[in-house]
């Protein structure tokens, strides 16, 4: 008997249609396409935060993607006040993604966050964001570069002794930028597994979990013309089966 393949979940963005003024879920295809090229089944979530949808989602999943996202998280959830410089928030989507992750990680699923996805699972295991990088540390290098999302941006540190460095198989990745926010202090349970030539964090892993890992960047965007970022899916997928 041929074994299925795994069920993945995406975590979508939430917008209002210009012509009908209804809610709506939208995601961009590339998401789907890298988790399909791994060899998984990827689903696309509805935004519907109750406690019993959320559950009922979790417990047909295989693994779970969350996305990223041109908003930020209220930094009520990690205990500090909006600075000037904190961009949208998207509630309703925060909310769901949160519980989502919370479910997950009781379930031991395996989790791939994906720049905001990323941050969302260090607030989910109670770290906390820097809310605007310009504004909270004095030197940084140039992390918001949507014009080279799908190429260069800057080079990141892997980390020896991580999931990450033994899945890429390198000790420097060149990844995309397009991130105003970063973790600042990692969540429980996590560390640290990528840095960038500043110092801002650029990827957390779970020690308490089968596979738990968040990337500031986009693979996704990067996966047709890198083998590392490629691995990376294959890795989650690999721990969905």
């Amino acid at each position: 008997m041929k074994r299925r393949r795994p069920l993945v979940g995406i975590t979508p963005d939430i917008a209002a249609s210009p012509r009908a003024r209804e809610p709506m879920i939208v995601i961009q295809e590339r998401y789907a396409r890298a988790v399909e090229a791994a060899g998984a089944v990827p689903l696309v979530l509805p935004v519907l935060p109750a406690a019993s949808s959320m559950r009922a989602m979790i417990e047909n999943l295989d693994g779970l993607v969350v996305s990223g996202g041109n908003f930020d998280i209220h930094p009520k959830f990690y205990g500090e006040k909006p600075i000037t410089a904190l961009g949208e928030i998207k509630q309703e989507r925060t909310d769901f993604e949160l519980g989502l992750i919370a479910l997950a990680l009781k379930r031991d699923l395996p989790l791939l966050g994906i720049c905001g996805g990323a941050q969302a699972i260090n607030v989910a295991l109670g770290g906390s964001l820097y809310q605007d990088i310009d504004a909270q540390r004095s030197e940084h290098v140039e992390h918001q570069r949507s014009d080279r999302k799908d190429r260069d941006g800057h080079e990141v540190a892997v980390h020896d002794k991580t999931k990450l460095r033994k899945i890429v198989a390198r000790p420097t990745l060149v990844v995309n930028t397009t991130h105003h926010q970063a973790v600042k202090a990692p969540g429980k349970n996590l560390i640290v597994n990528a840095t960038a030539h500043d110092g801002v964090i650029e990827g957390i892993e779970s020690t308490a979990h089968r596979f738990v890992l968040g990337v500031q960047w986009h693979p996704e965007f990067l996966v047709h013309r890198d083998a590392a970022q490629r691995k990376i899916f294959a890795a989650f997928v690999a721990a969905c089966k």
